[in-house]
């Protein structure tokens, strides 16, 4: 059975997942650091494909999709080098079975194909996948599995640092919910404004997008790492699935296998 290596290689994160056939055994996810060798990583995945009782050896194929250019070329050395085969990097000219409905197709990312492809087959249409990542990416799939467009926000982590970063006299807080909108001290006024703040945002926008598309009614669905954080708050969500973006690239290999 072919062992499958995808990597979601985002501006914050790497989530790598292995795969065994379309069986999920085990998901990662380690900081982004541009600067990182094809040797370097080859360590970093061999040491996490350890805790499966597994190594680089073990891999049939990477399938890779990047928005950081840098490691997209680190991560096809390591395929050439240690898989002696090369990875699959989604993007031009790649097989996806998604029709791209916008002005400049060549401008959609890898991870944004990826969960239109991934929604599609596992939830049918039409969806909204809210990707809560660096940005946070709305994008619209449609009944037939086609890619309609969407909206990109500032990402929770990105929109707080900003205020820790430029306000003098703020600190750093967890990016969790307090108790009430009313906060009474520092700390719980800026998680208010910061949490349930970004709540709004995302309500809003949906509340947008789903007036554009009436009549139809788009099931909403939400992954990336502060799914879990946001999504039971936001009016709307039905489901967080933490590896869509996975499944999408591992649905992209098979369709290229």
């Amino acid at each position: 059975m072919t062992t499958l290596l995808a990597a979601d290689v985002g501006n914050t994160n790497v989530v790598l997942g292995a795969y065994q056939g379309d069986k999920l055994l085990a998901t990662w996810r380690t900081a982004t650091r541009n600067d990182q060798t094809e040797d370097e990583l080859a360590v970093t995945v061999d040491a996490l494909l350890a805790r499966e009782d597994l190594s680089l050896d073990d891999v049939d194929a990477l399938v890779l999709g990047s928005v950081v250019p840098p490691l997209t070329a680190s991560f096809m050395r390591l395929a050439e080098r240690y898989l002696d085969q090369p990875a699959l990097v989604i993007g031009p000219g790649v097989k996806t079975g998604v029709r791209l409905r916008v002005d400049n197709p060549a401008e959609v990312g890898a991870d944004r194909i990826a969960n239109t492809l991934a929604a599609h087959r596992r939830y049918g249409g039409p969806a909204i996948v809210v990707d809560f990542g660096t940005t946070t990416n709305f994008d619209i799939v449609s009944a037939e599995g086609d890619f309609l467009g969407g909206a990109f926000a500032p990402g929770l982590e990105v929109s707080a640092e900003s205020l820790f970063t430029r306000a003098a006299r703020l600190f750093r807080v967890p990016l969790t919910p307090p108790a009430s909108a009313i906060g009474k001290n520092t700390a719980d006024c800026l998680r208010s404004g910061i949490v349930f703040g970004y709540v709004g945002l995302v309500e809003g926008l949906l509340a947008r997008l789903l007036a554009e598309l009436r009549p139809a009614t788009p099931r909403i669905l939400a992954t990336g790492g502060l799914a879990a954080t946001i999504a039971p708050l936001a009016r709307g969500i039905e489901q967080v699935d933490e590896d869509l973006t996975l499944e999408g690239l591992r649905l992209l290999w098979e369709l290229n296998a």
